[in-house]
């Protein structure tokens, strides 16, 4: 699964705006937006979210889940657990 958080930090490390994710991914802007908007866990259809997925992979994104670890050791940006302010 992939946050709504992931994927506006993924979009700000690769310097790209959401219609130019739309562009990678083949969706719609509003698709990215509503995507975007969910909370928690991006909320749509599979093979959206799937497109949006390989799209930030191909243009050079891990995404890490939960407690997961970072295979490639690439620079990177992880929230940590516990208190935030």
């Amino acid at each position: 699964m992939m946050t709504s958080a992931q994927m506006r930090a993924a979009r700000a490390l690769l310097g790209i705006d959401q219609k130019r994710l739309a562009e990678l991914s083949g969706l719609s802007v509003p698709t990215i937006q509503r995507m975007e908007a969910s909370d928690g866990n991006v909320r749509g259809v599979v093979e959206s979210l799937t497109r949006v997925v390989e799209a930030l992979e191909a243009a050079g994104i891990e995404l890490i889940g939960e407690g997961a670890a970072s295979p490639s050791g690439g620079r990177g940006v992880r929230l940590k657990s516990g208190p935030r302010t």
